[in-house]
């Protein structure tokens, strides 16, 4: 699917932006107790340090719901401005009802209406994405974006080439019905690039399923051919935002990648002529936390002063399915 810049009035503005992570830290140094690994292993082959590890009481739904309250917070907004809580992940609380039902119960939200969006790595880039539409449709006014994962939950920690990647957390922003003159110079989302390619399915997947083992399951990963492929697609995407706006690399204030691996951070920025200091990188920090990783990038770099009003930023993700996905607003 691919939408470009219309010349419309209405645009889906970030009015606020908050984040949540568990309280445990664990180093690389940690999970050398755990499997056969070092620092060294891992900060050289993907450039994380640490990740934040859910505990007892701490889940996708908690999370979310902490990031949202911030996110309202930040925005001087209340549940009761939200229309639409729209939640990407891959880890719900349950099988069913959607992550999303729940964190809309828990903000004491009577009103308006929730739902999940699964697209693994990229749901959050796909959820931005959906939020727009609806905004533009006149659906909602307001939505909550929230990006939410513990997928500490399907790791297999006897597996030391995935359990080593991942970590838990929660993104969220809230995006507001706005009006514009139809140019990039809008704030605002301004075009959307999503594709998939289900032939890719088992390189990157969860061995478990209600309908196929009815077990939760294990995440399985090829990472070299996950690799491979990333920074192809990725670039693929975002040359495609570039075309549909008529901008270009130079134009961009910063690039909010998913935060898998610094190597494929550092491949695409190179091949799309980003210059290293617009890339906001915070893999070392968060380790890989799927859908909830370009929230959190956003939210740090945001609370840091790097990213103000009026910046372009370029979000961009690729996850399992395979699933792939560009986005260009303008903060």
């Amino acid at each position: 699917m691919t939408r470009g810049c219309e010349l419309r009035m209405i645009r889906s503005v970030v009015r606020g932006y908050g984040a949540a992570l568990p309280k445990r830290v664990v180093t690389n140094r940690e999970l050398e107790d755990i499997v056969e690994t070092s620092d060294e292993w891992i900060v050289q082959r993907t450039g994380i340090r640490q990740r934040y590890i859910a505990g007892e009481g701490e889940t996708t739904a908690s999370l979310g719901e902490q990031a949202a309250r911030a996110a309202l917070a930040n925005a001087g907004l209340t549940p009761d401005d939200i229309d639409l809580v729209l939640v990407a992940t891959s880890t719900p609380d349950n099988t069913f009802p959607a992550t999303a039902v729940n964190i809309q119960n828990r903000l004491g939200m009577t009103h308006g209406y929730a739902f999940d969006l699964q697209a693994v790595c990229t749901g959050f880039v796909y959820a931005m994405a959906t939020a727009d539409l609806h905004i533009r449709g006149g659906m909602a006014k307001r939505v909550l974006v929230i990006g939410a994962e513990t997928f500490s939950r399907i790791l297999d920690w006897k597996d030391r080439t995935t359990c080593v990647l991942f970590g838990d957390g929660a993104g969220a922003l809230v995006l507001e019905a706005a009006e514009g003159e139809g140019t990039i110079a809008d704030r605002g989302v301004l075009t959307a690039h999503l594709r998939s390619d289900g032939s890719h399915k088992d390189k990157l997947y969860v061995d478990g399923g209600p309908s196929s083992t009815g077990t939760v399951g294990h995440l399985r990963m090829e990472g070299r051919e996950v690799f491979k492929h990333a920074v192809g697609m990725i670039t693929d995407v975002i040359e495609g935002a570039f075309a549909a706006t008529g901008t270009t690399a130079d134009d961009l204030d910063w690039l909010v990648p998913h935060q898998a691996n610094r190597r494929i951070i550092d491949g695409s920025a190179k091949k799309l002529g980003i210059p290293s200091e617009k890339v906001v990188v915070t893999v070392d920090l968060h380790g890989n936390t799927s859908a909830a990783s370009i929230p959190l990038a956003l939210s740090v770099a945001a609370s840091d002063g790097r990213i103000k009003k009026g910046d372009l930023v370029m979000l961009e993700a690729m996850g399992g399915g395979f699933t792939w996905g560009a986005l260009l607003v303008r903060w």
